[in-house]
């Protein structure tokens, strides 16, 4: 067998490949330490077992010690076969083991959203797939996981994953959705229930705006993540440009409730007469203007190719949106519901350009689209907006 190792500033990685038989073990005992001890100072310890064919009783009391050794340690891509092993003697229950994610390809299937985070393919009439882009961490997908389970059970309608797999050199999620199609396709599909469609949308809105997320939640702050994405953009716009956009975000008041943050009609699809939500990478707490403003974003001001990101010609879009808003807001005053409509508008401008921020390599052409749309959506509009901002602390909720 083969064995590497290397130290990155106290994060080293043990690799092995190949079979760690009794006689290798032997080997790689005597050779272990004198590596281990010249490499420098170790923190942590990861044993890169997917090359790993077969593991003796052996190799299993290496792993014992070095488990022992680094209080930080574990052991990922183990194959069947030596995940098997580990398990039936126990330790997988004595130390951290990772399965080695099984490879799919989505050649030839169905895609049925695109967004900045990455792609989801339908597999089979039974499961979905989110391929992320490339450059996404396994931590960034293992946050998306808990993100769903945490509002799943605070109560928001969403699809869990259950497996984590590899498509290519990237990382995806599978999901079981039965039967089910994204609410873009069902109104494309059967434009004349567009009404109804609205209706459902909007009482999804209300369903997760009246979830109070506790204190102590995994669930993050949107303020925080929001204002970290408008930092992130200050690489294409001028300090003036950022600071009206922080202004806004500023001026939203502070709030607990469950927001999804990227509720645009691809990332809710409809089974058995139900919508349930996807792509819970964005997931957050705060105000309920907020996640509205990222809709609107999406399903009236989106810059890019509209029926290629949201599913459906735009004018259906903001059809249901203008539909859709109305049963929001029903049962308020005619001028509230016109106050809350400029409200969402306004917050809005901050997701049309901080979506920027969710990889480095967008197109110089997208890039100074959004440059040229900032120009005359938001700076033409500087006392309008700040002016609107004041009446942002009227929106109780």
């Amino acid at each position: 067998m083969t064995t590497q190792l290397t130290n990155q500033k106290g994060k080293a990685t043990l690799t092995l490949v190949g079979r760690l038989d009794t006689s290798a073990a032997q080997a790689l005992t005597a050779e272990l330490e004198q590596r281990l001890s010249e490499s420098g100072t170790i923190e942590s310890l990861v044993v890169d077992a997917d090359g790993l064919e077969y593991i003796s009783s052996s190799g299993l009391r290496i792993l014992l010690t070095l488990t022992k050794r680094y209080k930080d340690f574990r052991i990922t891509g183990a194959q069947p076969a030596v995940y098997d092993v580990l398990s039936m003697t126990g330790f997988t229950k004595i130390m951290n083991v990772e399965r080695a994610m099984r490879r799919l390809s989505v050649d030839g299937c169905e895609v049925i959203g695109i967004g900045g985070v990455g792609t989801v393919y339908r597999l089979d009439d039974d499961t979905i797939i989110k391929v992320f882009r490339e450059g996404t961490t396994i931590e960034e997908v293992r946050g998306e996981i808990t993100m769903a389970k945490e509002a799943f059970v605070m109560g928001m309608p969403t699809a869990i994953s259950f497996d984590v797999v590899m498509v290519g050199s990237q990382y995806g999620l599978v999901y079981e959705l039965l039967d089910a199609v994204t609410l873009s396709a069902s109104i494309k599909r059967e434009p004349e229930k567009i009404d109804a469609f609205a209706r459902q949308y909007a009482t999804l809105f209300r369903q997760l705006h009246q979830i109070e997320v506790p204190a102590g939640s995994s669930v993050p702050s949107a303020m925080e993540h929001e204002r970290q994405q408008v930092m992130h953009i200050r690489r294409y716009f001028p300090q003036e440009s950022i600071d009206l956009l922080l202004q806004i975000l500023d001026a939203i008041p502070e709030e607990r409730r469950l927001l999804h943050l990227d509720l645009q009609t691809k990332n809710a699809m409809l089974q058995n007469g139900e919508l349930m939500l996807i792509d819970m990478g964005e997931v957050g707490y705060g105000h309920p203007m907020l996640d509205l403003g990222h809709a609107y974003s999406a399903m009236v001001s989106l810059v890019g190719d509209y029926e290629k990101i949201i599913g459906m010609p735009k004018a259906l879009g903001v059809e249901l949106w203008n539909r859709a808003i109305g049963y929001y807001f029903e049962g308020l005053p005619a001028e509230v519901v016109e106050q809350r409509k400029r409200q969402i508008e306004v917050v809005s401008c901050i997701r049309n350009f901080s979506w920027l921020a969710l990889s480095d390599s967008f197109p110089e052409e997208v890039v100074n689209e959004c440059k040229a749309i900032f120009e005359k959506r938001v700076a033409s509009r500087r006392d309008y907006i700040l002016d609107v901002c004041k009446t942002f602390g009227e929106w109780k909720v």
